[in-house]
């Protein structure tokens, strides 16, 4: 899939990491060839009508990978999670994942961190890293055996590839199905204290300090995790931290009625985390917001909530739920984007998620204010677990191009 003649869009407003301008963006030969410049003779004129031009969002940790369902999302590259069947801990997966979403969709593969995934031996993470992986994961887990977690970072550290992280204490939370609190003892749900994610956050945390690695911590999800992130960020600590927009949208009063679709890892958390959460993103603690994809078919949801599989599906809701931050006045258009497209494909060491010249054409068209209303049945996703069903948003993409190739949607 090539480009086949230049595209020139105008009368949109250009989201640029200085903000939103009026202006021409000129796609030529699958990247972006120019910002501000008039069309050019031979160009294929798009009128973007007022609309937003701006990066593909860069989708950092997915499970699973549902093309229609990220196009729909504005979304055109996504770091793909080690927690696969069988898991990518072995070059050749990692080669095959790699190629798999082509020639529309790109996927990242994230290099299984160990064997397995079982938190014992390092993988063969060079070899990987040849085969196409942009970071390594620990994946759906924590590295509880503090000594292979120094072995990884400083590995990682010498390969200079971020280490993505679960960072929940496993001792404590393996069998949770819900925060400690008022509302997991109404329900009488297992629960592990939200101490169990500072915990970890302060380990890996010391461990990257004296490594000299890069860590990114997938999602940070409480008020005393959140502090550490901001005091390592403080004194220099190469550290990145991630949420999906469950945690900073909703609080552990969603599990009322046991409500499967908000069995989340990790759990939703109380109130004053989630306000947590959202000041995060609004002082730059948070880099990252990601949609955490993880379909679960009906029946790994229609059980017990105890007995439910957590995750959710989110590629769908990522843009919209996004946007409520900026409309609620806690972060500026161009911060949105920096969250959901610039910030991963740095982290991922991708010349895309933003609009400069020699960047991959990776455009979404987006009207900000067009309303719809988020329905589980209707989902272009393998499964439509989304915790945000039959919610009012807004916001949704109307157009898409890949390396300058349109998209239908």
């Amino acid at each position: 899939m090539k480009q086949q003649s230049p595209i020139a869009i105008t009368g949109g407003r250009l989201v640029t990491a200085d903000g939103i301008a009026e202006g021409v963006l000129r796609l030529e030969d699958g990247v972006i060839a120019a910002l501000g410049a008039p069309p050019k003779d031979g160009d294929t004129i798009v009128d973007a009508g007022g609309k937003l031009v701006a990066p593909g969002l860069v989708d950092m940790g997915v499970f699973a990978i549902d093309k229609p369902a990220f196009h729909f999302g504005g979304i055109t590259r996504a770091a793909l999670m080690p927690d696969q069947s069988p898991p990518l801990d072995y070059p050749a997966r990692v080669r095959f994942a790699a190629q798999s979403g082509k020639p529309d969709f790109w996927v990242h593969p994230l290099a299984g961190a160990t064997i397995a995934l079982e938190g014992e031996s390092l993988a063969e993470i060079a070899m990987m890293r040849d085969a196409g992986a942009r970071a390594i994961a620990t994946g759906r887990g924590w590295i509880a055996d503090s000594g292979v977690m120094m072995r990884l970072l400083q590995y990682a550290a010498m390969l200079d590839m971020v280490v993505v992280t679960h960072a929940e204490d496993g001792g404590l939370a393996k069998n949770a199905a819900a925060t400690a609190g008022e509302m997991a003892t109404r329900l009488g749900l297992p629960s592990a204290p939200a101490q169990a994610e500072a915990l970890a956050v302060a380990r890996d945390i010391a461990l990257a300090e004296v490594a000299g690695a890069r860590l990114h911590l997938r999602q940070v999800t409480t008020r005393a995790a959140l502090e550490l992130v901001r005091a390592a960020k403080a004194r220099g600590v190469s550290v990145t931290a991630g949420v999906t927009p469950a945690h900073f949208m909703l609080s552990d009063l969603a599990l009322a009625e046991f409500r499967t679709f908000a069995r989340l890892s990790p759990p939703l958390r109380s109130e004053d985390d989630r306000q947590a959460v959202i000041a995060a993103i609004g002082d730059g603690t948070i880099d990252v917001v990601a949609s955490g994809h993880d379909p679960r078919p009906p029946e790994e949801k229609n059980l017990p909530f105890a007995d439910a599989a957590a995750g959710m599906a989110g590629a769908e809701t990522l843009l919209a739920m996004v946007l409520t931050l900026v409309r609620d006045g806690v972060i500026a258009m161009e911060r949105a984007f920096d969250l959901v497209a610039r910030n991963p494909a740095q982290l991922l060491g991708v010349e895309a998620g933003g609009l400069a010249e020699g960047y991959e054409a990776d455009i979404a068209l987006i009207d900000p204010e067009a309303p719809w209303v988020v329905d589980a049945r209707r989902s272009e996703a393998q499964a439509g677990n989304t915790p945000f069903d039959r919610q009012p948003v807004q916001g949704r993409v109307t157009a898409l191009w890949k390396g300058g190739v349109a998209i239908s949607l």
